[in-house]
């Protein structure tokens, strides 16, 4: 397959929270009017999907196939991973599309993520599988919520004690993978993890419910713990040092990271498996496109 490549600059991409519209220019769901807020969708006719125009594919539609049996009826064949398909007919992702730089891009489909999950297509659009490798190579995944995303990367918060913070520590590699499933897009982001600042982590920290906060206290994550009563009597400690409305402190070992991407591809599922990947490569000071096959 011919490689067609694109330079862009980078900009000054995007700022959280993007606004109404900016979700929906490249690649989008079939049938979504721009400007619309989540779940006041327009109605005009039938899109590719065959789903109505206005709302996104739902899973039968967007990714085509057989609905849901109740357990008690599925046969062997049923659940045989190597005979499950679905045919995805939603709209394409073309080059001249995008937006100028992975982050603006990432907003856009952002933006379209939410409002599936206004439309009860996603539970949290924000969910993420972070994959990390050990010293020695061996990986591991886990899903975690991406707290925010901008020209500097993408930001999620752990126990730097944690199997990923101790990987992460001896090998800053990692990947980020948004399953977007249900709209028939992926996003892929592939870099290098930092830690952030304190202060960017104590406001983090502290915005969070306070509930929230003793459990960051009561937990030593990615440790063996006996029962999950010794949890919970971890948690009522802490939650009599500190009661409701009591300033809650930051754990010493405990903050963000932020990953700097070197690639960031978009997927979109297509007809016959004939998806479209395009991924932003750092090069220099910008970015090139490039199309993958599938």
């Amino acid at each position: 397959m011919h490689e067609r490549q694109q330079r862009r600059q980078q900009g000054n991409g995007s700022e959280r929270g993007t606004g109404e519209g900016e979700g929906l220019r490249a690649g989008r769901p079939t049938g979504w009017e721009p400007g619309r807020e989540p779940g006041h969708l327009a109605r005009r006719g039938r899109g590719a999907t065959g789903a109505p125009a206005g709302r996104l594919p739902g899973p039968d539609q967007g990714a085509a196939g057989a609905g849901a049996r109740p357990a008690e009826d599925l046969r062997v064949e049923d659940v045989d991973p190597a005979v499950m398909r679905r045919q995805y007919r939603s709209a394409g992702l073309e080059e001249n599309e995008l937006a100028s730089d992975p982050y603006e891009q990432f907003a856009r489909w952002f933006a379209d993520a939410v409002r599936a999950t206004g439309a009860g297509l996603l539970a949290e659009p924000n969910a993420m599988v972070v994959s990390t490798a050990d010293a020695e190579g061996v990986p591991s995944s886990r899903t975690v919520l991406l707290k925010g995303y901008d020209p500097r990367g993408f930001v999620f918060f752990t126990n730097y004690r944690s199997r990923k913070g101790r990987e992460l520590a001896a090998n800053p590699h990692v990947a980020l993978l948004f399953p977007w499933h249900p709209i028939a897009r992926q996003v892929i982001v592939c870099g290098d993890a930092v830690r952030i600042a304190e202060g960017e982590t104590a406001d983090y920290f502290h915005s969070r419910p306070h509930g929230s906060q003793l459990g960051a206290h009561a937990s030593p994550q990615s440790t063996v713990v006996a029962a999950r009563e010794e949890l919970e009597q971890r948690y009522e400690e802490v939650a009599a040092r500190w009661p409701e409305g009591t300033p809650v402190p930051v754990p010493q070992e405990w903050g963000g990271f932020r990953v700097r991407p070197r690639t960031v591809e978009f997927w979109q599922g297509r007809e016959n498996r004939l998806h479209d990947r395009l991924r932003f490569a750092a090069d220099g000071d910008g970015w090139r496109v490039e199309r993958l096959a599938p």
